[in-house]
């Protein structure tokens, strides 16, 4: 019966739920018809290391309207401000301190709309490079079809063996979470973003009551997804034009990514967290140990093996994606089973008190 529920669970994910394993849709490059003023902001906290090639990636875009970039420095203590550089479109504001019941991030993002005034503000990382011609793409995906908001899954970097076994399962996992079809769905519920690229209009950012409206959400980017998709259509896909120069060149530094907002995801509820366990354990690891372990003559190896397949297969085009070998597809078992445990690491960090740690900076209770 437990390889049969397996079974079934998978036959929904592969075929219903919004074909969420073929790691589309991509934008293409393209020019907009209109192209009104846009503000891009950019929270910066501790990233002299990648700041200078991503000022001057988004200084070198193509885009045919008016464009600045507002870079807010968050406290930095690595002279982060200092290594962006000069231009005459570059503005650099020294982040007020943090109010109570703010997350560090949309506390630097609120100072940046409060010094915008274009009808578009682009949020993203101060880890990302651009195309030049991502902004100009960017722009004619928000005009046609209208959306309210526009934000992309940029590729993440896959050079170290760590990243290659991890990364492209954290982008297949968050796939998973949410369809990119589903959230794209104006009548679908499903909302999501993608915080290292988000192109939202000024109006529908208004519409929610700003930036403050979210004010403690460290899972910033689906909050204001969430927030956003009532007052218009939003738009969920994969960037070819944009890449995260972040490296995780260990485990640790892949667990602490995911351990970072895990237990915020199931809203630090502990019965959450043993049902998502118990749902990983089925979707994940029945399957492989009733191929393992039992004789082909009983019918849950065969079932075992259906589902096996299954979510083999719905792994490979993520990894084509990352330019990975098919047979990391095999693996999927093993770096589910990390991710568990990165989940029940991060609820066990919440309980010592912990709680979610970023940049240097501890978010507890004050947060809202």
């Amino acid at each position: 019966m437990i390889a049969l529920l397996a079974f079934l669970v998978w036959l929904y994910l592969f075929f219903l739920h919004g074909q969420f394993w073929r790691s589309t849709p991509e934008l293409h490059p393209a020019a907009p018809l209109n192209a009104p003023p846009v503000d891009i902001i950019v929270p910066a906290r501790d990233e002299a290391g990648t700041i200078a090639p991503v000022i001057a990636s988004l200084l070198a875009q193509t885009y045919p309207g008016p464009f600045r970039v507002i870079l807010v420095d968050d406290n930095s203590t690595d002279g982060t401000a200092a290594k962006a550089g000069t231009d005459p479109r570059l503005t650099i504001l020294t982040g007020l301190p943090r109010p109570a019941g703010w997350s560090g991030k949309l506390w630097a993002l609120s100072q940046g709309v409060a010094a915008s005034t274009a009808p578009l503000i682009l949020f993203t990382d101060a880890d990302i490079t651009h195309d030049p011609r991502h902004l100009a793409t960017l722009v004619s995906r928000l005009e046609a079809p209208r959306a309210a908001m526009v934000s992309e899954m940029v590729r993440l970097n896959c050079a170290s063996w760590p990243e290659r076994l991890l990364i492209p399962a954290f982008v297949y996992f968050f796939q998973m979470l949410y369809p990119f079809a589903k959230v794209n769905d104006p009548a679908s519920k499903t909302a999501g973003a993608a915080g290292g690229t988000v192109l939202i209009r000024r109006t529908a950012l208004e519409a929610i009551g700003g930036i403050g409206a979210i004010r403690g959400a460290l899972i910033d980017d689906c909050t204001l997804a969430k927030a956003v998709k009532p007052h218009g259509p939003l738009y969920l896909g994969h960037s070819g034009l944009a890449t995260s120069i972040r490296p995780y060149p260990h485990m640790r530094d892949i667990w602490a990514m995911i351990a970072r907002t895990a237990f915020t995801q199931l809203n630090y509820s502990w019965p959450l967290l043993a049902g998502t366990i118990l749902g990983l354990a089925l979707v994940w690891l029945v399957a492989p140990l009733y191929v393992l372990t039992l004789h082909p003559a009983r019918p849950g190896f065969w079932l075992g093996l259906a589902t096996w397949c299954m979510s083999t297969a719905s792994f490979l085009p993520t990894l084509r994606r990352y330019r990975q070998p098919w047979a990391l597809a095999l693996t999927l078992p093993l770096v589910a089973l990390f991710y568990m445990a990165a989940t029940i690491g991060s609820a066990v960090s919440h309980a010592r008190g912990q709680g979610a740690k970023w940049k240097s900076r501890a978010y507890g209770a004050d947060i809202g």
